[in-house]
């Protein structure tokens, strides 16, 4: 008989919660839009405007200047996956070394941000959309040298490789 009347009760506990979360669906939610509190599509601005927006401070924005390169392929990995993403990092700004742990501090966070972009240009449009001064350094591509597999065992001292 108690295990009949707890069934009873956790049923009326589900079908409440059911209803009600019904009720909850079940209601219309009124929305309110302000002018005022509109947000600012990018397109509707125009190049360097952004910045206004965003609330960067004029010093930032006058003295900082952004990096685009291409980064080079890590030498302890030998896979070209993701490796041709055009990067855009901040010039380093006031660093100090913390006196008690001796850790590197900084106060400024974008020296620490690096952003990927698939291509140049689109770097390129991102720091003229912010206002950003920026360098491009062109990437240095490695010298292919074509060379044999025998030529590893060649007499020939140019070529050869010394095993001592």
């Amino acid at each position: 008989m108690a295990a009949v009347s707890r069934t009873k009760f956790i049923g009326q506990i589900f079908s409440q919660r059911l209803l009600s979360s019904s009720t909850i669906y079940g209601s219309k939610i009124e929305t309110v839009h302000h002018k005022e509190n509109a947000v600012v599509s990018q397109e509707s601005l125009n190049q360097g405007e952004l910045n206004t927006v965003a609330g960067i401070p004029l010093e930032q924005l006058q003295t900082r200047k952004a990096t685009i390169f291409l980064p080079s392929r890590n030498n302890m990995q030998s896979g070209t996956h993701n490796m041709r993403k055009w990067t855009l990092s901040f010039d380093t700004q006031q660093r100090w070394e913390n006196p008690l742990m001796g850790w590197s501090s900084t106060a400024d966070p974008l020296s620490n941000t690096q952003l990927k972009f698939g291509s140049r240009e689109a770097a390129v449009a991102y720091c003229e959309s912010h206002g950003w001064n920026y360098e491009i350094q062109e990437p240095t591509l490695p010298k292919v040298r074509s060379k044999s597999y025998g030529a590893n065992f060649s007499w020939n001292k140019r070529t050869r490789i010394s095993s001592k």
